[in-house]
């Protein structure tokens, strides 16, 4: 016994030759309703003029589809790319890693810090703050292209999705856009508000890195390993091995952060 998939079409909108996809749109939300919030926590923190706001929100956009677009080439896909470079630009046939989009933030940010002279620590804060509902909606529109899916499971809530073969298998989509969205959303929102107050700038950005690892690394169990890539050491996925990578980086950063204060 499994659940139906709801095979709802990846496309939200058709204009003629133009299809708008979900993913597309989960970005484009995700993005704006993240930098609205930020906007508001930015005033308590770093001031910023007008052009200074636009110019944050066009270096995150270029740093999170950059990086996500370059870290799933080099981390998931280098053989393939290697052979057709020219797929690289084919963003739209999705292909995003979220550990590269999560270094291109951290780089485009320190970029326009510097640029600014503005405290990047705080900036980043501010910005970790609210990935998280970028990362709910993302997964959200994962599961809608019925992409990601998990490994084989007997479990009622079991799901045959499509391309997959004809086995149940865990909706890990769904079970990361729980941890890795709403949880983490709510764990740093009371972090933020009630915990870290006197704690040096990038504490929370660590806390945002470290929890969501530890999200990921757990889901990572239950989500099917990229084919082109298997397990590695101690049957861990690619994704797990970043998880440790970007989970060690942000406890070491803390301490340090915090050991200057």
């Amino acid at each position: 016994m499994s659940l139906s998939f709801p095979n709802i079409n990846p496309v939200a909108i058709s204009l003629g030759p133009i299809h708008i996809h979900w993913y597309g749109i989960a970005y484009l939300v995700g993005t704006l309703s993240g930098f609205v919030l930020v906007k508001k926590d930015l005033k308590n923190k770093v001031f910023l003029t007008s052009d200074q706001q636009s110019d944050m929100l066009i270096y995150l956009c270029l740093g999170l589809v950059m990086g996500g677009r370059l870290g799933y080439i080099v981390f998931y896909q280098s053989a393939y790319y290697l052979h057709y470079p020219l797929e690289i630009f084919k963003i739209w046939e999705g292909g995003m890693s979220f550990h590269g989009a999560c270094l291109g933030i951290f780089i485009s940010l320190f970029l326009f810090a510097k640029k600014n002279k503005k405290p990047y620590w705080a900036l980043l804060d501010c910005v970790c703050l609210v990935a998280p509902i970028g990362l709910f909606l993302g997964r959200i529109t994962n599961f809608i292209n019925g992409e990601l899916y998990g490994r084989v499971t007997t479990v009622a809530w079991g799901m045959v999705f499509p391309n997959a073969g004809s086995l149940p298998r865990h909706p890990s989509q769904l079970y990361e856009a729980g941890l890795e969205g709403l949880l983490l959303g709510i764990a740093l929102y009371a972090l933020h508000h009630f915990c870290l107050s006197k704690k040096a700038s990038g504490t929370l950005a660590c806390y945002f890195a470290g929890l969501y690892s530890l999200c990921r690394f757990f889901v990572e169990f239950f989500r099917e390993p990229d084919s082109q890539l298997g397990l590695f050491i101690f049957n861990l996925s690619m994704g797990q091995l970043l998880c440790i990578a970007l989970g060690g980086l942000a406890v070491y950063t803390g301490l340090k952060l915090n050991q200057k204060s």
